[in-house]
């Protein structure tokens, strides 16, 4: 069995939520995991920063996961996770600061775009030989 720091099914039961909510319609269908959902970011720009991994230390959620990341310029980051897309919440691995009220983006590539300029470089590099090498295959 894998083991994990954050298993839906052991949150309590209590948190008043569904009953107090206008999602009761939603109950038993299937809620996204954030946790999920932070793993897939980062395998899928992981090539083009210096490291990045889901926060083993903050609480994530199905509505809330943390993403530190390291770009190339060796600047760190902690990503916050949620339905309305990803955020910065701190200039470290593992914080966050309540005092930082930084825009929400839709997508890692929009985020990382405005951070890292060596990310742009890279990802931009690989989408180039990408197209390079699908062009090469339309002609054999």
């Amino acid at each position: 069995r894998m083991e994990t720091d954050c298993n839906p099914m052991e949150l309590p039961n209590n948190t008043g939520f569904v009953e107090d909510s206008d999602y009761r319609d939603f109950e038993g269908t299937d809620v996204k995991d954030m946790r999920l959902e932070a793993e897939a970011v980062v395998n899928d720009v992981l090539f083009a920063v210096s490291n990045m991994f889901v926060s083993k230390t903050l609480p994530c959620a199905e509505d809330v996961a943390y993403i530190n990341v390291e770009t190339r310029e060796r600047n760190r980051y902690c990503l916050e996770l949620t339905e309305a897309g990803l955020r910065v919440v701190a200039y470290d691995f593992d914080q966050t600061d309540d005092r930082l009220q930084t825009p929400y983006h839709e997508t890692v590539y929009s985020l990382l775009d405005s951070l890292s300029p060596a990310y742009r470089e890279v990802f931009g590099n690989a989408l180039l030989q990408r197209l390079e090498a699908l062009k090469k295959e339309s002609q054999s």
